[in-house]
């Protein structure tokens, strides 16, 4: 138990008169606080809803399993941080949703708060239960747990939402959910056909929380963040991120030297990260960098790039602006040949990796961590077998320049992802899984450090990325036989699904296998603004 998690009061929390506000939203984030507080996205809608001055939101994570006992033994409900209100109290209970593991944790939160599972079930009385974030981009799997999603980017749909919302807070739940199946981004089950994803065009001026909530106890990214771009130009093949935060769009410099004045200022934290998925490509991330590490050197301040290329241009600069010289640095490959590399559009030669890993050692870091995927679209035994000599290459490397150089293999299992150019292509099974990471460790150099992601939570991943509606009651029954906090080694036990498929007579299999091209997909009605034609025509 870690009471720290549960009591609120953090430096920068709002406690408004929930009696002034006249509507209110509970942010709701389905894992563990330490996980919950280092996203950014509830920070901010945290910060535009307590802007408004006749709104409120207040905050509540997914209870660990001690919790939960304890509230169900004490027939106690979930409540938020800030006021401790039940979630039956307020208007809006919105879901943020990363990842597809935590999909039973919703369950726990909705029994917990006594709201029905199921929208249908719902009354008159009970909040409207929204979701958002990356998983919306399929909402089939979880369609029946919520009222309505919003698809895409919400710093201007979520105002928009409030204002539908106020004038129609004493009307039945049918008239709101018709209201807000109004909204552009907003999908709602059993009213909406389709969705097109919202994002932000003037993203320089979107707004950001520059007084964020300071937690108590150390959190999964434990910094202050300044995003400076969204969406990225490469278009790998198998990157969903990539695919569905287009256009490419950057934040001016004065804006971002502002914000992170402002996030320091405020928050004491003692490292400021320049957030996007390349940070590189932003024209001006070199001059920004620099400036914000002469300026906060004295006060003892790292300026982290944690999405950079790797390459020596990233290499040095990322040296030059740190005051705490990195122990390591991550590269992604993705496949071990060159050939595989250019089927899945990973934009990098076998000459851009040797540079960049030679700038690497040539700075006196120390350790290389390698991202390799295995499953790949046509790969062979050939470019799993070239994992292991493009690690030894790298080992050979570093040790021309230290006795201490340690390279790190990392392997996860390629899941094909909705609105990606590989969505149509098969996931390989656990058995296929652990044979090719046999197969590598086997024919690796020792002093190569190998790890690998769970083949069996990869396996339920790939199942609810490309599932379809049948999966709501799958996720009901797994949880009634136990299932929580999937995505913790320590909590996941693939056979409480095996058995929720097998009661249910579905078999999760069909999940993984190839999809032909002319298939209708259950996420086709999801609009990301690149069509299908986009998607095929880069598929090869």
């Amino acid at each position: 138990m870690k009471p720290a998690r549960y009591v609120g009061n953090e430096l920068h929390s709002i406690h408004k008169d929930w009696d002034k506000c006249s509507l209110r939203v509970a942010l709701a984030y389905p894992d563990l606080y330490e996980v919950g507080m280092s996203n950014l996205g509830v920070q901010i809608l945290y910060h535009i809803i307590n802007e408004q001055p006749d709104s409120l939101a207040e905050r509540v994570f997914a209870p660990w399993p001690d919790m939960e006992n304890q509230l169900t033994t004490n027939g106690s409900q979930l409540t938020t941080l800030e006021s401790n209100k039940p979630l039956k109290d307020f208007d809006l209970v919105g879901f943020s949703l990363g990842h597809e593991l935590t999909y039973t944790n919703i369950v726990t939160m909705l029994k917990l708060a006594n709201i029905p599972v199921f929208r249908t079930e719902r009354k008159e009385d009970d909040p409207i239960i929204l979701a958002g974030g990356p998983c919306t981009f399929n909402p089939e799997p979880i369609r029946e747990l919520f009222d309505a999603f919003v698809v895409g980017e919400g710093e201007e749909v979520i105002l928009e939402l409030l204002n539908i919302l106020k004038p129609f807070r004493q009307e039945p739940r049918a008239i709101r959910l018709q209201a807000l199946a109004k909204i552009s981004g907003i999908f709602v089950p059993g009213i909406s056909q389709q969705v097109k994803k919202r994002f932000v065009a003037d993203f320089s001026h979107a707004p950001v929380p520059t007084r964020p909530i300071v937690p108590f106890i150390e959190t999964i990214h434990d910094r202050a963040a300044v995003e400076v771009m969204r969406g990225c130009k490469w278009g790998c093949k198998f990157c969903q991120a990539g695919w569905t935060t287009l256009p490419v769009r950057q934040r001016d410099q004065e804006r971002i030297l502002q914000i992170a004045d402002e996030l320091i200022k405020n928050t004491g934290h003692e490292e400021l990260s320049l957030l996007s998925l390349s940070s590189s490509d932003h024209s001006q991330i070199a001059e920004i960098a620099k400036i914000l590490a002469k300026k906060y050197e004295k006060q003892r301040v790292n300026i982290a790039l944690p999405s950079m290329r790797t390459n020596s241009f990233s290499v040095k600069l990322a040296k030059e602006i740190s005051r705490v010289r990195s122990s390591s640095i991550t590269l992604a490959p993705e496949a071990g040949t060159q050939r595989l590399r250019d089927v899945i559009g990973k934009n990098m030669t076998e000459a851009d990796i040797e540079a960049g890993v030679r700038a690497v050692f040539d700075e006196g870091i120390e350790a290389i961590k390698l991202y390799f995927m295995i499953g790949l679209p046509t790969e062979t035994d050939e470019d799993l077998l070239g994992i292991c000599q493009l690690g030894e290459k790298i080992l050979r490397l570093g040790k021309e320049k230290t006795r201490r150089a340690r390279v790190t293999i990392n392997l996860s299992t390629f899941i094909p992802k909705p609105h990606t150019p590989l969505q149509w292509e098969r996931q390989i099974s656990i058995e296929e899984t652990l044979i090719k990471q046999k197969l590598i460790k086997q024919h690796a150099d020792r002093r190569l450090d190998i790890r690998w992601h769970d083949a069996k939570t990869s396996f339920l991943e790939g199942v609810f990325s490309r599932g379809d509606a049948k999966l709501n009651q799958v996720i009901v029954k797994a949880w009634e036989l136990g299932a929580r906090f999937d995505a913790w080694s320590e909590h996941f036990q693939l056979d409480r699904w095996l058995q929720a498929f097998k009661e249910l007579a579905l078999d999760p299999n069909q999940y993984l296998q190839e999809r032909p091209l002319e298939e209708k997909l259950p996420w086709d009605y999801v609009d990301t603004g690149v069509n299908k034609e986009v998607l095929l025509k880069c598929r090869r």
